[in-house]
């Protein structure tokens, strides 16, 4: 007999192991007949990257889970488990080699020997499909509803295989069409689920017209279910039109929605949604809805339809994602331009803080495209997470130089900084660098030109400062200082930088010289007061009355300089510390406290109840007080850099005086032991005393031929000899590689000169706008504070953008070097200059006489600026050129039109013959090869 066409056979993997090395059955129009669908899918590795979001603060395993959700299986069973319980059950290898080859008597034979060999023959007929065996066996008194060991009769197998004529044979003999595998709690299947399963619109119709319970397992799994999970919109159809129930009895459950939402199956989606099916419904724990589900998996369709039947679009899970954060967690383009385009926020934020931008920079497949859409429709570039981390830093930090630039050009911020205190432009600069150069170029277009040429006189050239200044909120020097802290300080030489700075400063320093009037009022009346307390030398003194009130003022101010610097420590204390000054201030203002408030007064005369310690105190207090005034001098740019040499050179002497410190203790106990009877050579005097001697103070005579009895050197020969060393290997070999080397460092400090100033202006420009914008003035009147932040800021102002004519001599308002910086700037970066006499020249009319006819005539005179002249490419090429050449003599001085028509059309003429010779060369060795090619298909093939 000929087999079933519904059976068919196919190898199980041979690692398996319960398929005992046999062959394992696929149903034709099953799930599994096209691949191994039956087994579990699982994300791919790209997959599990698209829920990582690379950060070192900002990466979660909730993200991770979320990707790695199993989609369901569409197998009730496995079929390799089924087949092996076939297999073990009694004259299982007799019965089914003979169904196999058809020998449907000797089967029949061999089931009669023994009381369940009738029903193993029933089983594996109906796993086979064979009704006319089924119908046979089944007249030898077969129990149609008799199970196995694992509770599945021949309905559900049959059923399972989508045999229709088997199960409508077991129907018509009392088969039960509701029978479940099990009668325990752990039930899994009814007929009509295997059927659903199977696909088969046959077997289904057969169950539901013999009485089949179409919402059996509703709680659970239903038949519905297993019909949309086999993508069976047939079955589906009719078990709907049968009264099948799209949702299910309990709540956060998933439903056959949910299903059809995660395998993207839009026709299932349809129908169930016009049955009705509930497009709220949450599953599980994570209150997943449907559309989370269509967004999660890129399936466009369905979410489509989801949203048609009033789907929210913003509803949130646990993690509060909406749909957006998951499509674009998984990169799907189609599904975020549907969403976009159903209005979705785009700012939409999860437990995280994250937006679905941040989702969107996670693979470098589709991140720009997906982004791009983002931005278009309004996402926020610099909007941060929980951690600090805005799209930009990942983007960078995952090394997607395209995301990066596309971020840039929709206003991301490059200063905001994590929870961490790192900046978006470090990770640029240590990920991708190459961006670096393109970023700068804003600086260059920051520069326009107005309609005339770079040539003219009246030629402007309008600066935007707007650039440097990304966000007014933390002041304007953020970037700036962004670029130092990376090292960078290069960027402080362009020539747009190096103006705002510049037009900075003239505004801020009215809050230094305020600073400077302050400290030097301060310190003149601190020195005043000292001198008049701490040089009395009698028990009592006579004090001016004024005293008093200024000992009173002094204690003021001390107050308000300690303020200051507690706000200042306030703002940034990690790196208030590692400012020495910082500590030298601290020190100026104990030590006034100390030499100020135990005085006494008594009508007018003032007791000396100071101590020894007071006047020490005293004279450290008043050298520190007017060496931070220095400094304080050395903030301003003219005085800067003086101040600067000075303190570099002090930082650098006393290093290298550290590092030589053995030698010099060596020679002062050395000292001490050789002339033990001087007592500026005792410990530890005579460490100090050593020292001096470095700067040439020897005292030769005095301490090896004074006539005093108690000078006598007690061992002559080895002080003479320790002398002498002392003398060539500190006083001359080691201060002069000590000046050598401050001297060498002042030239270097000299040619660093100008980019030195500008880092410090920086510095002093950004810790003015700290202290501007702390959250400490929060509390202070607004109109005080908008008052300092518009007498700070330059961009709030009328000076956005800056007009300048780099030709007109009377233009005063930044310094000459800084416009021919830009108008320098702005020639490298012109392309080719245009073929027309009309290019940077001013044009005018003479009238002039020729002959008898006294026509009116233009003619051209041109005139170029010094600028011009100085920094044009065409000068330059001029300068290149010999001098002396005959042909530059022979050469005019003009050209006109029509001369210069005819040289174009010379080098248009020479251009398209030499096209022509290629594209004939090309055309010769084309057809050289195509009859080589058809000579060779010519020649008869060789026996």
């Amino acid at each position: 007999m000929k087999r079933s066409p519904d059976v068919r056979l196919r190898n199980v993997n041979k690692n398996t192991p319960k398929n005992n090395g046999k062959k394992k059955v696929y149903r034709q129009d099953s799930a599994r007949w096209c691949g191994d669908i039956s087994q579990v899918t699982e994300d791919t590795d790209d997959d599990l990257e698209a829920g990582y979001i690379s950060s070192d603060e900002s990466a979660h395993g909730a993200d991770l889970a979320e990707r790695l959700r199993v989609k369901p299986s569409p197998d009730i069973w496995e079929l390799d488990e089924i087949e092996f319980n076939l297999r073990h059950l009694p004259l299982a290898e007799e019965i089914s080699t003979c169904i196999e080859n058809g020998h449907y008597d000797a089967v029949l034979e061999i089931a009669s020997q023994s009381d369940n060999g009738l029903f193993t023959a029933a089983l594996w007929a109906c796993w086979l499909g064979r009704s006319l065996l089924l119908s046979k066996i089944i007249k030898l008194g077969l129990d149609p509803n008799k199970a196995d060991e694992v509770g599945r009769t021949c309905l559900h197998l049959s059923c399972l295989v989508g045999s229709a004529d088997c199960a409508k044979l077991l129907l018509e003999h009392k088969a039960d069409p509701n029978m479940w595998d099990s009668t325990s709690s752990e039930r899994k299947a009814t007929p009509l689920h295997c059927a659903a399963s199977a696909k088969s619109l046959a077997c289904v119709k057969v169950l539901i017209s013999a009485g089949a319970d179409v919402n059996a397992g509703l709680s659970e799994r239903s038949p519905l279910h297993y019909a949309v999970l086999s993508h069976a919109p047939e079955v589906v159809k009719e078990l709907l039109e049968s009264g099948a129930c799209p949702d299910t009895q309990q709540v956060f459950t998933e439903t056959p929605l949910h299903v059809a939402a995660s395998l993207g199956s839009a026709s299932c989606t349809k129908l169930l949604l016009d049955a009705g099916a509930d497009v709220r419904a949450a599953m599980g724990v994570g209150r997943t809805t449907a559309l989370h589900l269509a967004a999660e998996d890129g399936h466009a369709e369905c979410a489509r339809l989801l949203l048609e039947h009033g789907a929210q679009i913003d509803t949130t899970n646990s993690r509060e994602q909406t749909p957006l954060h998951l499509a674009t967690l998984a990169q799907s383009l189609e599904v975020v331009e549907l969403l976009v385009n159903k209005r979705a926020n785009v700012r939409a934020r999860d437990a995280d803080g994250r937006t679905p931008l941040h989702g969107a920079i996670v693979r470098g497949a589709r991140a720009c495209d997906v982004a791009r859409v983002l931005l278009a429709a309004g996402a926020d570039p610099n909007a941060p997470d929980n951690f600090g981390y805005t799209s930009l830093h990942i983007a960078a930090l995952n090394e997607f130089s395209a995301c990066v630039l596309l971020l840039l050009d929709y206003g991301g911020d490059v200063t905001l900084r994590t929870n961490g205190g790192a900046s978006a432009l470090s990770f640029i600069v240590r990920r991708v660098p190459e961006v670096v150069p393109r970023y700068l170029c804003k600086f260059d277009d920051a520069v326009h030109v107005s309609e005339h040429e770079l040539g003219d006189v009246d030629c402007e050239l309008t600066i935007d400062f707007r650039p440097l200044v990304p966000c007014l909120a933390r002041g304007e020097a953020e970037l700036l200082l962004a670029f130092i802290e990376v090292g960078r300080k290069d960027v402080l030489k362009h020539p747009v930088a190096e103006t705002f700075l510049f037009l900075k400063w003239r505004r801020i320093r009215k809050f230094f010289v305020l600073s400077f009037i302050y400290h030097a009022l301060f310190i003149t009346l601190y020195s005043l007061y000292i001198l008049r307390i701490f040089l009395c030398e009698s028990e009592t003194c006579t004090v001016p009355a004024y005293l008093q009130p200024v000992q009173i003022l002094i204690i003021l101010l001390n107050l308000c300089f300690m303020i200051k610097e507690m706000f200042q420590a306030y703002l940034d204390w990690s790196a208030y510390i590692r400012q020495w000054e910082n500590w030298l201030q601290w020190l100026i203002i104990l030590g006034v406290f100390l030499c100020t408030i135990p005085i006494s007064w008594n009508n007018g005369l003032i007791r000396t109840n100071t101590v020894n310690w007071q006047h020490d105190i005293a004279a450290i207090t008043i050298f520190f007080c007017w060496f931070e005034l220095m400094l304080i001098i050395g903030r301003f740019p003219t005085f800067g850099l003086y101040v600067e040499m000075f303190t570099t050179v002090t930082v650098n002497f006393a290093t290298f005086l550290l590092a030589y410190s053995c030698l010099l203790i060596a020679f002062g106990l050395a000292f001490s032991v050789l002339f033990s009877n001087y007592a500026a050579f005792r410990l530890p005097a005579s460490l100090v005393k050593t020292v001096i001697m470095m700067s040439g103070e020897l005292e030769y005579e005095d301490i090896f031929y004074n006539n005093c009895t108690n000078s006598e050197i007690h061992y002559p020969v080895t002080a003479h000899a320790m002398f002498l060393i002392f003398v060539l290997l500190v006083t001359v070999i080691l201060t002069n590689l000590l000046v050598g080397l401050a001297v060498s460092d002042i030239q270097a400090l000299q040619e660093s000169a100008g980019l030195d100033r500008l880092v410090r202006q920086t510095k002093l420009v950004a810790h003015l706008e700290s202290m501007l914008f702390s959250s400490l003035l929060t509390c202070a009147p607004k109109q005080i504070l908008a008052v300092l932040r518009w007498g700070a800021l330059l961009t709030v102002s009328h000076m956005r953008t800056l007009t300048i004519r780099p030709n007109d001599p009377r233009e005063t308002r930044i310094p000459k070097d800084l416009i021919s910086s830009i108008y320098k700037m702005k020639m490298e970066n012109r392309k080719e200059p245009r073929r027309s006499i009309r290019k940077n020249q001013y044009e005018f009319k003479i009238k002039k006489n020729r002959g008898e006819d006294e026509r009116l005539k233009q003619d051209v005179v041109k005139r170029r600026s010094n600028l011009f002249d100085r920094f044009s490419i065409e000068s330059q090429r001029r300068k290149r050129t010999t001098s002396g050449s005959n042909v530059d003599k022979a050469r005019p001085t003009s050209l006109t039109i029509n001369a210069i028509q005819e040289i174009c059309m010379v080098d248009i003429k020479t251009q398209l013959m030499e096209l022509t010779k290629k594209i004939n060369k090309l055309i010769d060795t084309t057809e050289s090869r195509l009859n080589g090619i058809e000579n060779k298909l010519n020649q008869p093939p060789e026996s």
